[in-house]
């Protein structure tokens, strides 16, 4: 089993999807780092060589913030907008959907399980 950016790499899976198993990359950007590292993406992790896994890590540590490291951006951007009061900034605080969505109906992931108000008494209703 391969250790990468902090992440121990599937080692019965294609590289190319073991990669992915890494926050920050995903199948497009894997594949792309096999092409540059020179190893065939259909390759099981297993079988690479203590070479071909550090020139993996090598490209990754070079060239892409993942893991801790983009956590902490994303975490930052996200306080950034909060702190200067957009629109979108607010959504964030209220913890509601951020990108337009609507909020009637739906968007329970975002609004969590739904608080149940008291009614008031129908009357003449059958």
């Amino acid at each position: 089993m391969a250790r990468i950016a902090g992440v121990d790499i599937p080692g019965s899976k294609h590289i190319w999807i073991g990669l992915t198993y890494i926050f920050g990359i995903g199948p497009a950007t894997s594949k792309k780092v096999l092409a540059e590292a020179g190893i065939d993406p259909h390759a099981k992790s297993d079988s690479l060589t203590e070479d071909e896994v550090s020139r993996i890590a090598g490209i990754i540590d070079r060239s892409l913030m993942t893991e801790g490291q983009l956590r902490r951006a994303e975490g930052q951007n996200i306080q950034r907008l909060i702190a200067i009061g957009c629109y979108r900034g607010v959504r964030h605080r209220k913890g509601l959907p951020v990108r337009g969505q609507r909020t009637r109906t739906n968007a329970r992931t975002r609004k969590g399980k739904r608080k149940t108000i008291k009614g008031k008494k129908r009357v003449g209703v059958k």
